[in-house]
């Protein structure tokens, strides 16, 4: 996620988007710290998934 984005700027959805990203960021990454896997969706079907390999494809 950018830090430099001026929040004011943006409407309440991109604002709720960027808040569940950065969420779902700090719980793999804590997950990972851990050695944990977090359990997903994909493609309609339920995976356990190492939350280091999550972090890989998340965004920051």
């Amino acid at each position: 996620m950018n830090n430099n984005v001026n929040i004011e700027n943006i409407n309440l959805a991109e604002r709720i988007r960027l808040g569940v990203q950065k969420a779902l960021r700090k719980l793999a990454e804590e997950s990972a710290a851990k050695g944990e896997s977090l359990v997903i969706k994909v493609d309609g079907k339920i995976k356990e998934v190492p939350a280091e390999e999550l972090l890989m494809n998340l965004p920051k």
